[in-house]
């Protein structure tokens, strides 16, 4: 079992930058392959990015690569996505999952544990 607790949304000016972080409880963290997820209003949840257990793979979707880093520390049990240059098209609900897929993978149904979401509200 993992619970998953996001932090670090918030309102920023086009152009702008955030670190979204995700913190896992239990003690099986660096087995699950991770992934970030968004959902604005009116529109289905896609996917934003993923990354391998160990980190040493990542996946981004296209409107967000050159901008958005992922990243973990599973000694302390968190991941991170640093978004930079941020647009008001990134203005969403974002929310983290972990799978155990080995693979990292951009399939919503895959992903077995989500968090609460965190909003993050870019202006134009």
């Amino acid at each position: 079992q993992v619970q998953l607790v996001e932090s670090g949304g918030g309102l920023v000016q086009a152009g702008g930058s955030l670190r979204l972080s995700c913190a896992a409880s239990g003690r099986t963290f660096s087995i699950y392959a991770m992934g970030w997820f968004r959902q604005a209003p009116g529109k289905e949840r896609e996917f934003v990015a993923a990354i391998r257990w160990n980190g040493d793979s990542t996946l981004y979707v296209d409107s967000v690569k050159g901008r958005f880093t992922f990243s973990r520390d599973n000694a302390k049990n968190t991941v991170y996505l640093q978004m930079n240059n941020l647009k008001p098209e990134d203005t969403a609900v974002y929310y983290c999952a972990a799978t155990r897929v080995i693979d990292i993978t951009r399939s919503t149904s895959l992903y077995e544990y989500w968090g609460q979401g965190t909003q993050v509200t870019v202006s134009s």
